[in-house]
């Protein structure tokens, strides 16, 4: 499994940014992919994900200003980030969970940072 993200960079307060991952490898679907990141000095945490079942899921912090989307064709997945705020500055990491083998994959990072 490959993860290839990109976009990020440089945003200000209330603007907008987003990120792209390509996927290849043994990957069947969407389901399973999704954004992780890590802020300096801590955890990774998660951003937004597809659901094995296909539903979206999106941590409290980022509800109603993160949109996760793919395409299926290109194997591809999305993070539109709008209303940024300085705390979403992080490194952004593409995942995909193998609900199958129980294995995590992910990219390598993209950063973000948001100026105030």
């Amino acid at each position: 499994v490959q993860l290839q993200a990109s976009g990020g960079g440089l945003g200000q307060t209330g603007g907008s940014l987003s990120l792209s991952c390509a996927a290849s490898g043994r990957i069947a679907s969407l389901n399973g992919m999704g954004w992780y990141r890590q802020a300096p000095g801590k955890k990774r945490e998660v951003v937004a994900r597809i659901t094995s079942g296909g539903t979206f899921f999106y941590r409290d912090s980022v509800k109603g200003r993160f949109t996760i989307s793919g395409d299926a064709l290109k194997m591809m997945i999305y993070l539109q980030m709008n209303s940024l705020k300085p705390e979403d500055t992080a490194v952004y990491f593409c995942n995909y969970y193998d609900n199958k083998d129980h294995i995590d994959y992910y990219g390598q990072g993209t950063q973000v940072t948001v100026s105030s």
